[in-house]
C-alpha cells in the first residue's frame, strides 16, 4: 500500500501519515527525514543534498527523487509506505512516477486532506512553542495547565514567525500554486481520494481507513 498524503500546510497530514503508518505497520516517509538520515549516515546522496542546503539552497528535483527512490527500496518498505510532504509539485511527481515505474511500481494512493485556508489560519495562529525544548501547543485544542508556560520544562511560550496570521496566508498562496497542480495531476492517474480535514482527528483517519479499505 503505496500512499501520497496531499494537504496545505496545517491540514493536519503530517498526524493523520504517522496514524495511517502506524496502523498498517510501514514506514512514515519525509524528505526531511531522508535528507538528515543520510546527511548523518554520510551518503553520497546525503553529502550532495548538504551542499545544496549549507548554501542555502533548495535541494534539486533530481536529487530528492533520488534520495526518496534510494529509500523506498529498502526493506521495511516491502509492504508499502506513507509519503509525507513529498511530490510538491508537477516535475517531481512525474520524476517519482518515473523511477517508480523503473523498479516495477506505482503509487496506490494520493489522499489529500481538505481544509479551507481560513481554518488553517486560525488553527495556525493558534499554535504555541516553547522557546527553551520546543514542545508545541494549541490555545485552543491543546493548551498548557498555565497559561504561557510549558507543560514539560517550565518555559515561556512563543508564536512563532512561521505560525503568524500573514506568514500561513504566504504559505499557502505558494502550496496553492505549487501543489494544488498535484489534485488534477492524480485526479487524472485515478488514484485522489479527498477527506474532509475539518472534523475531528480520530474521524479524519476513520474516513481514510474507509478508503484504505481494511
Amino acid at each position: 500500500m503505496k500512499i501520497i498524503m496531499l494537504g496545505a500546510p496545517g491540514a493536519g497530514k503530517g498526524t493523520q501519515a504517522k496514524k495511517i503508518a502506524e496502523k498498517y505497520a510501514i514506514p512514515h516517509i519525509s524528505t526531511g527525514d531522508i535528507f538528515r538520515a543520510n546527511i548523518k549516515n554520510g551518503t553520497e546522496l546525503g553529502q550532495k543534498a548538504k551542499g545544496y542546503m549549507d548554501q542555502g539552497l533548495l535541494v534539486p528535483d533530481e536529487l530528492v527523487v533520488d534520495l526518496v527512490a534510494d529509500r523506498v527500496k529498502q526493506d521495511d518498505c516491502k509492504n508499502g509506505y506513507v509519503l509525507d510532504g513529498f511530490p510538491r509539485t508537477i516535475p517531481q511527481a512525474e520524476a517519482l512516477d518515473h523511477a517508480l515505474a523503473e523498479m516495477g511500481e506505482k503509487m496506490d494512493y494520493a489522499i489529500n486532506v481538505e481544509v479551507p485556508d481560513e481554518n488553517i489560519v486560525n488553527r495556525m495562529s493558534g499554535r504555541r512553542a516553547c522557546v527553551d525544548c520546543g514542545a508545541t501547543y494549541h490555545i485552543v485544542y491543546a493548551p498548557t495547565k498555565e497559561d504561557g508556560v510549558c507543560d514539560k520544562c517550565g518555559g515561556s511560550l512563543i508564536l512563532r514567525d512561521d505560525d503568524k496570521p500573514e506568514t500561513v496566508k504566504k504559505r499557502l498562496g505558494v502550496y496553492h500554486d505549487q501543489t494544488q497542480p498535484l489534485i488534477d495531476y492524480y485526479t487524472n492517474a485515478g488514484i485522489l481520494k479527498e477527506v474532509d480535514g475539518t472534523i475531528e482527528i480520530e474521524d479524519v483517519f476513520g474516513e481514510i481507513v474507509k478508503i484504505l479499505g481494511a
